[in-house]
């Protein structure tokens, strides 16, 4: 098929099936410019869950459909490419992580959203890289086990010297992989733009920042910043929002290397065939949901008293 044959036939099923097509800020430009929402992971599962739809095709990784279904049991959640996983979240497991707690039995766990459900639901609460501070704070215990991003919990642990936070051996690949030098590099050719990185990033990279945020915390800074030039520290397909909704403005991408092969997989294609052949459904044992939910629940109950 054509191209706009292609999405002519999306928008067809879509109606037909009473479904929703949300994409990550990672995702490439057709499926953001196809998908009725584009946002942060755990936005987008929030508003699936909060609207009706039979359907939701979660162009995403693997953890953010799983949220979507953790959240919305009763709905189809279908992730278009089924081998589009996080690197990250693969680097804990919920074996691993119950010996870590038998070795620290004091300690809250505290689990960045970008883990599977199994992980979440041995978790005490979530947390997103937007409102990971306010978790930790909210937490009585003085030792926090936080998993799997060693980054970000580094990043969290400079602004609460009176918790003891027990570090976890994960990363993300992708803004792991930034070098110092590429950072002094960019900053000397646009000695004049601002520098915006997300917390994933290792701490060197982090103190190099005029401001470190969320996806979306890094969208919203641009948007309403007066400087005109920046340098963006994080997945390039961030930079596709970023020009579109400020013309104006110049964006430069910190890393050729800030590419995550797995966010890239989504395709029209493969949003179509989802939708027409129904796959592929994600699927949770329910009492691995219920857990997993309660670590979501927590996290919502600290937004909402913020």
């Amino acid at each position: 098929m054509e191209k706009q044959e292609l999405i002519n036939e999306i928008k067809r099923l879509k109606k037909e099936k009473n479904a929703v097509i949300v994409a990550h800020n990672y995702q490439i430009d057709d499926v953001q410019e196809i998908a009725d929402v584009v946002g942060d992971s755990y936005a987008l599962s929030k508003f699936c869950a909060e609207n009706n739809f039979d359907v939701v095709v979660f162009c995403g990784v693997h953890f953010m459909a799983e949220s979507a279904k953790i959240l919305s049991p009763e709905k189809t959640v279908l992730l278009p490419e089924i081998d589009a996983g996080c690197p990250m979240a693969d680097m804990v497991t919920a074996e691993a992580l119950k010996k870590e707690k038998e070795k620290h039995p004091d300690a809250a766990v505290v689990c960045y959203i970008n883990s599977s459900a199994d992980v979440k639901a041995e978790s005490d609460i979530c947390c997103t890289s937007s409102n990971a501070l306010n978790v930790v704070k909210s937490i009585k215990q003085k030792d926090i086990i936080f998993v799997p991003d060693k980054n970000l919990g580094h990043y969290i642990s400079q602004k609460v010297p009176e918790k003891n936070i027990i570090f976890w051996e994960g990363y993300c690949t992708t803004h792991h992989r930034i070098k110092t030098e590429e950072v002094l590099k960019i900053k000397e050719l646009h000695p004049d733009a601002i520098v915006l990185v997300h917390p994933e990033c290792r701490p060197e990279i982090v103190s190099m920042a005029d401001f470190v945020g969320s996806t979306k915390q890094i969208i919203d800074y641009a948007a309403k910043s007066e400087n005109k030039k920046f340098i963006i520290g994080t997945e390039m397909g961030v930079m596709y929002k970023l020009k579109k909704d400020n013309p104006d403005k110049t964006f430069y991408i910190m890393s050729p290397g800030l590419i995550c092969p797995n966010m890239k997989k989504n395709t029209l294609m493969s949003v179509y065939n989802a939708l027409k052949e129904m796959k592929y459904k994600i699927e949770i044992d329910e009492e691995i949901r219920l857990k997993a939910k309660q670590a979501l629940d927590r996290m919502l109950m600290v937004s909402a008293i913020k």
